[in-house]
């Protein structure tokens, strides 16, 4: 454990609150929609969310669906293959 009346623990803590601030400051929150395969079917899931917007039984609903978010938000569309990598991107921007 850290002894707080040490310098080190200062300045570390100190740099840990920096990079939290930068990182969320410098870093641009997109609406960006991206169709990933889940095992129910197709998910839609919005960039740097961790839950899913939805989810399709078809990759075709599922673009239909996040074509219509992105629209809305002036994003792009990401369409994922069912191996994760990215087949196809859509830009409303």
């Amino acid at each position: 454990m850290a002894n707080i009346n040490e310098g080190k623990f200062w300045t570390d803590l100190l740099r840990k609150v920096l990079k939290i601030i930068f990182k969320d400051s410098t870093r641009r929150k997109t609406h960006h929609q991206h169709v990933v395969p889940h095992e129910d079917g197709w998910a839609i899931r919005g960039e740097g969310n961790e839950r899913y917007t939805s989810v399709h039984t078809t990759q075709a609903r599922a673009i239909r669906r996040a074509k219509q978010i992105a629209r809305n938000y002036n994003a792009d569309v990401i369409i994922h293959r069912q191996d994760g990598t990215i087949r196809d991107r859509i830009s409303y921007d």
